[in-house]
């Protein structure tokens, strides 16, 4: 049966899907037990499952990841919150030494079958550190996965898929669109595949590619055009990317914008520059393009929306492209 839910809901119902299936996941994180997470994406599953499979821990991020990666050695499927982006540095170290190279260091003997959840990206006028979008260092990174979905629809069936993958998964859930809308969800479990990007609208003119937030940006700015087909692409996972549905796409429109919220220099924007460049230079009628954040510290919450790319940019950025 279908709920109307929003991102948050999808995520706590994925939470408790799995849960309810496999008793080695296992939730924990900073104020996820008794409170429910800082955004209530755990809410009332510690009571739902006891204190031993959904627990608080001490402020201290690279001991939760730390503690996970034991855990999933040892049979458990551990899916860690990171209360915000900006707080997952502390635990880079176990992340890029430990977490990524499991596989290989066991020379795949061993899998890590673990996630690490963090709310991403700006546009809630918060503090210093809780408006990250540093999804390229992660990608960067070899043995990781990277997740970001922009549905509540895609958020359920990613994390999912998420946990029950055999290697570790970073999945960020854009927070700016948390409660933004409401879709209809199954209220089973399901499972979407990691590294498909999803084409939310056909085009002939030029293709979009975006993730999380920016989509719901990206659709309003295509929807203000009427005179460009402008093909829409949800990248929904980074890494690993889908080259394939990329390419295919700028062979048929000949011009590709790259939207993303993130700074611009190294971010996954130049990747996909790249990879057109490399397989589909020959059908290219404009420049590749990047419309992204600046190459800054994100903004306090005077300044996010000069930051954040606004549907009238991404607008007036298609039609610049369309004219070329």
């Amino acid at each position: 049966m279908p709920n109307k839910i929003n991102i948050v809901q999808a995520v706590q119902q994925a939470l408790q899907n799995e849960m309810t299936l496999d008793p080695a996941v296992v939730v924990y994180g900073e104020d996820v037990g008794v409170n429910g997470g800082v955004f209530r994406a755990t809410a009332g599953l510690q009571k739902m499952f006891g204190e031993k499979r959904v627990f608080d821990t001490p402020l201290a991020e690279s001991a939760i990841v730390g503690t996970a990666v034991g855990m999933a050695v040892n049979g458990f499927k551990p899916v860690v919150e990171i209360q915000f982006m900006g707080f997952i540095y502390p635990a880079f170290n176990q992340i890029l030494s430990h977490v990524a190279r499991f596989r290989n260091r066991t020379r795949g003997q061993r899998s890590l079958p673990m996630v690490i959840r963090a709310p991403y990206g700006g546009g809630i006028r918060a503090l210093e550190h809780h408006s990250e979008s540093t999804e390229a260092l992660f990608a960067h990174i070899p043995g990781l996965k990277v997740v970001i979905p922009s549905t509540p629809y895609d958020a359920k069936g990613l994390l999912i898929s998420a946990i029950r993958d055999p290697d570790p998964v970073i999945f960020l859930e854009p927070k700016r669109i948390y409660r933004a809308f409401k879709q209809d969800v199954p209220e089973d479990a399901y499972t979407l595949p990691i590294g498909k990007a999803r084409v939310l609208q056909e085009g002939d003119d030029i293709t979009v590619v975006t993730w999380g937030a920016m989509v719901s940006d990206v659709r309003k700015a295509v929807s203000q055009i009427e005179d460009v087909s402008a093909e829409i692409i949800d990248l929904r996972t980074i890494s690993p990317m889908d080259r394939e549905t990329i390419v295919q796409s700028v062979e048929k429109t000949g011009r590709i914008l790259i939207v993303h919220e993130a700074a611009k220099s190294f971010g996954a924007g130049a990747e996909i520059v790249a990879v057109v460049n490399e397989k589909a230079f020959l059908s290219l009628e404009a420049p590749p393009t990047r419309l992204t954040g600046f190459d800054t510290i994100f903004p306090l919450p005077r300044g996010e929306k000069h930051y954040i790319p606004s549907p009238e940019r991404i607008r007036d950025k298609i039609r610049e492209l369309a004219a070329y």
